[in-house]
């Protein structure tokens, strides 16, 4: 205990003094009202838990009906709590690696100013090189996706107010518009725009539910799934991605002015989501069944009102605050390997995070196919990266009975005991590589090809409606 009471207080001390000037200067610092200070630099418990909340549900919230429509309702709200529970424990074993990492470097007199910690240097300083490039490539790749998916998600959404541009020009602009987050500095950076990025979907959710509730079941309403193995493997590794938000987990840590408290912050920023995902999401389903399966997007079946205009505004400046948390670790990174990262200038460091930006722009034209693509980036890198990486190297960290005693962080309360985590881990191991990577990568990619073949590479506009003949009625709803 006294090892890691030890270990604490050096996380805390350390951090104080490298990003705050010291305890003296801090207090003086806060013992001002400063504006600035409030709505910029935040690394309170509260912040790490708007931030986490924010960012696990941000477009995935408006494809979530969509995988109701595949996997059925019940088999919707099981797999919603089950890889939420799945998604907070494997937060938390992040959070644990990462606080013995950094007491294992504070032990080495070794500091972090001007240095943001990232995943795939606690895997390094664990487990060495090759989980560091293993950890590296799954991570970026991963952030690089869900940054894509934030730029289609934009142009599919607008174009349910203005479909006067097709979404290929909206993903254009908004690329352009997204590219602004080089700006932003770091997670301290991100107080204001988690607390109303949250606010945003949950107006969104609570939007889409009251909305399904008073339009009612469509006529001749039909709720067949789960009808195809293909359709319910996709609904589920899209709920696998849904709570695989936490590869910025490291980040958000390295951010909190006392990191050892984020332990719980995962499950109840889960616990919080879960009132947004499970009334939303079934109340779209119940009302509009099978029609989903040709809609990802549920606001092409909402109806076009004030208040559906307000969710889709509101859900476009929360992906360009998402847009900004999945590519702010993939600056550093590129900071890193340029040899830009010191650089206390942020002008500079913007021009020179530039680079990165251009082929999620380009990826984003290549392959706008909204709901899909969400699957296939559950099943191919958020099972690794969120989910198998973490539980292996808890297991490999802690596997020789030294490293169990002098850990900086004890199993928790509720489990006791190292073989029955050690367990868990396996267990999530298995089970996400079979169901989530095998099957879940068996359906997504299957049903991407048959987007591809249907749409093309380049698809000026995925799943918009065919121009309609001559004299011939408007259709009612976009797709």
């Amino acid at each position: 205990m006294a090892n890691h009471k030890q270990g604490e207080e050096a996380i805390v001390s350390n951090y104080n003094e490298t990003e705050h000037g010291g305890g003296e200067e801090r207090e003086e610092h806060e013992s001002v009202f400063d504006v600035k200070s409030f709505l910029w630099h935040g690394g309170s418990v509260y912040d790490a838990w708007f931030s986490c909340a924010s960012n696990q549900v941000a477009q995935v919230l408006l494809t979530l009906p969509y995988s109701f429509s595949q996997l059925g309702m019940f088999s919707g709200i099981v797999l919603q709590i089950f890889y939420g529970i799945l998604g907070s424990w494997t937060a938390y074993l992040i959070s644990v690696l990462y606080i013995e990492f950094r007491s294992r470097k504070e032990k080495e007199n070794v500091n972090f100013k001007n240095h943001v910690i990232q995943w795939f240097e606690v895997l390094e300083g664990l487990l060495g090189p090759y989980w560091k490039a293993i950890g590296l490539a799954f991570n970026c790749t991963f952030l690089l996706f869900g940054s894509v998916i934030q730029l289609i998600a934009c142009a599919s959404n607008i174009y349910y107010i203005n479909d006067r541009l097709d979404k290929r020009t909206w993903t254009y602009i908004f690329g352009a518009c997204c590219a602004t987050t080089v700006f932003i500095p770091s997670f301290h950076n991100y107080r204001i725009w988690s607390f109303l990025g949250l606010g945003m979907t949950t107006y969104t959710a609570w939007y889409m539910t009251v909305a399904a509730l008073v339009h009612g079941q469509v006529e001749d309403v039909q709720h067949t799934a789960p009808s195809r193995l293909v359709l319910y493997f996709t609904g589920a590794t899209n709920i696998l991605y849904t709570f695989g938000g936490h590869a910025v987990t490291v980040e958000i840590m390295h951010a909190m002015w006392k990191p050892q408290k984020f332990k719980y912050i995962y499950l109840l920023a889960t616990l919080y989501v879960f009132t947004l995902t499970l009334p939303s999401s079934a109340a779209v389903y119940w009302a509009f069944g099978d029609q989903l399966l040709n809609h990802s997007n549920a606001f092409a079946l909402l109806p076009k009102n004030g208040f559906r205009d307000a969710a889709v505004i509101l859900m476009l400046i929360h992906q360009f605050i998402t847009f900004g948390f999945a590519c702010t670790p993939l600056y550093f990174v590129w900071e890193k390997v340029i040899g830009m990262h010191d650089t206390k200038s942020i002008c500079l460091r913007a021009l020179a995070r530039l680079p990165v930006v251009v082929p999620i722009w380009f990826l984003a034209i290549i392959f706008p196919f909204f709901g899909p693509i969400n699957s296939a980036v559950g099943a191919l890198l958020v099972s690794f990266t969120v989910y198998i990486i973490p539980s292996l190297a808890h297991i490999l960290t802690y596997r020789k009975a030294s490293a169990r005693q002098n850990a900086a962080e004890k199993p928790p309360f509720f489990l006791p005991s190292w073989t029955a985590m050690f367990a868990i881990n396996t267990f999530i191991v298995v089970w996400v590589f079979i169901v989530g990577f095998g099957f879940g990568g068996w359906a997504s990619m299957t049903n991407f090809a048959r987007q591809v073949d249907t749409f093309g590479l380049f698809a000026k506009c995925y799943q918009c409606p065919k121009p309609a003949a001559a004299g011939a009625p408007l259709p009612a709803v976009h797709h």
